[in-house]
């Protein structure tokens, strides 16, 4: 099916052509978009604890970041920058970000980061910089002029508290009015900046390192993962260097190390864990006056249920991962937790016992909502 919002191309195309490839420009790619967030909205979001935010200015070339959350004085004495200020996760605090997000579900939700939203004032912007991961730029109110490259030279600016290139030639331009998008692959160099007070939308898909996923496979491992046995010598013999480590402790070493083993099936367990494992600043809220077992069966097969905006679901086979954890379901249960995992909610419907208690434990947990 042809998507609008793809300049008329099937996912199957965009995927094909575009994804991870080349930008693509969309012209109207949302005709009529409203902003659901305002410039007074977004400041107060950035002044709360649990919200993560940044203020960027640059003043004749110094380039400054404060961290959230922010205080309404941080936003005095800006008139002489340049500014921008980011909110991340939007998606997590706003049903309409949530909302937007679903409308890219051509794309796997294992590869979706979050809605960041930035605000930025005539001439704002963040620098000239690349991204390691996939980003739709969705523009609501105003217009941005963004130039773009796919340029080599990646120097930064030293000393600057971000990743801004030192050097930026600019391959291609373009001006994004409201529900117009551009689409930029990892590493493309790129450039926003306000011709007027705008609001942008930015989805993010991550893209981990090889590095990062090692290290954190390694991680998950370590509490799963037995050796028989201990380190033994009895056929030591004397060195003529006791400092040194000798090649045959070194084999024992190996001999040891080379016992761990992993499956596919331990990776998709490690993924869906990693994958769906809320970020340092996220915590649920349980419901105040909780039901019943009972109470809560009946209320989801007549009003069914949704999960929470912050919660994250994911399944492999037969394993289900909410926020982090690890379930397994079976037949009709199974079935029924995928379609809440694809479509984010459950209209009122029948529901399995497995399936229900499963529910119920979430619902406790303030993972998801009752409708």
């Amino acid at each position: 099916m042809k998507l609008a919002m793809l300049n008329g191309l099937t996912a199957q195309q965009f995927l094909s052509e575009y994804w991870q490839k080349k930008p693509l420009l969309i012209r109207g790619a949302f005709p009529g978009f409203k902003d659901f967030v305002s410039l007074e909205s977004l400041q107060a979001l950035a002044q709360r604890d649990d919200v993560l935010s940044r203020l960027i200015a640059e003043r004749e070339g110094a380039w400054s970041v404060k961290q959230g959350p922010l205080k309404a004085s941080d936003f005095r004495g800006l008139k002489r920058a340049h500014w921008s200020f980011l909110v991340q996760g939007i998606d997590q605090l706003v049903p309409a970000g949530k909302a937007l997000l679903s409308q890219f579900d051509f794309i796997p939700h294992a590869r979706l980061d979050d809605l960041m939203v930035s605000f930025a004032p005539k001439d704002g912007g963040v620098g000239p910089h690349f991204d390691s991961y996939d980003v739709f730029l969705l523009q609501g109110q105003g217009h941005k002029r963004w130039q773009v490259s796919q340029q080599q030279d990646q120097t930064l600016i030293p000393g600057a508290p971000l990743r801004i290139l030192q050097r930026f030639k600019t391959e291609q331009e373009w001006i994004l009015g409201p529900g117009d998008m551009l689409y930029l692959p990892p590493r493309y160099a790129h450039y926003g900046i306000a011709l007027n007070d705008c609001i942008t939308y930015s989805i993010g898909f991550r893209a981990a390192s090889h590095q990062e996923l090692l290290v954190q496979f390694l991680i998950h491992l370590q509490d799963r993962v037995t050796a028989e046995g201990m380190y033994e010598d009895a056929d030591l013999k004397p060195q003529a260097h006791p400092a040194e480590i000798s090649a045959a402790m070194i084999d024992k070493a190996a001999a040891a190390i080379n016992q761990l083993t992993w499956s596919k099936g331990d990776i998709a367990q490690f993924l869906g864990s990693y994958l769906t494992e809320p970020k340092p600043h996220i915590f649920f809220d349980p419901p105040v006056r909780p039901f019943s077992y009972t109470k809560f069966h009946q209320a989801a097969e007549k009003r069914g249920l949704h999960l929470s905006l912050k919660s994250q679901m994911l399944f492999a086979g037969a394993q289900l991962f909410m926020n982090g954890e690890q379930v397994t379901a079976k037949g009709a249960a199974r079935n029924i937790l995928i379609r809440l995992a694809d479509q984010r909610a459950l209209e009122p419907l029948a529901l399995p016992e497995a399936a229900s208690e499963l529910l119920y434990d979430w619902y406790q947990a303030g993972y998801v909502e009752l409708g």
